[in-house]
């Protein structure tokens, strides 16, 4: 049996209502983007950590996922409970100040744990210095690796 897009699981849905559009404002308002991209960025964000919570693969964030990331963060007893409710535990951030760019690969791999994990993910979200590391063969509802 194939998926489709309503069989995936999204970030809003996880957040709530409330959250969710109190990350969009965030976004929108400290980082410049419009209300569609926000959306887009805040849900990537909170299925981020939701698959980073039992993910076996390192989980980097892409440039702009980064940025809902942070603005997730920044809303702590959300996130608090959000780390407890899907990791039993608090997920530290871990910034390497002068670790050097992010890794494509550990990027591009946090994606592809995001799509087994079986949410929806926004490509074109999914870059490092403007290059698209999310692109794969399944993206069209399908759970990632099955043709």
């Amino acid at each position: 049996m194939t998926a489709t897009a309503n069989d995936q699981k999204t970030g809003r849905a996880v957040a709530g209502e409330e959250l969710f559009d109190s990350l969009t404002h965030f976004v929108i308002v400290h980082n410049g983007q419009s209300r569609e991209r926000s959306e887009r960025i805040a849900d990537q964000a909170v299925a981020f950590v939701v698959t980073a919570a039992t993910a076996t693969v390192p989980m980097v964030p892409s440039d702009d996922v980064d940025l809902g990331l942070h603005a997730l963060i920044l809303h702590t007893k959300e996130y608090a409970a959000l780390c407890d409710r899907y990791a039993g535990r608090f997920l530290h951030h871990n910034p390497m100040p002068g670790g050097g760019p992010r890794d494509p690969n550990e990027v591009a791999a946090s994606a592809h744990a995001m799509k087994a994990a079986g949410f929806m993910v926004f490509d074109d979200l999914w870059t490092v210095d403007g290059t698209n590391l999310a692109q794969c063969d399944a993206d069209c509802g399908r759970p990632y690796g099955q043709a």
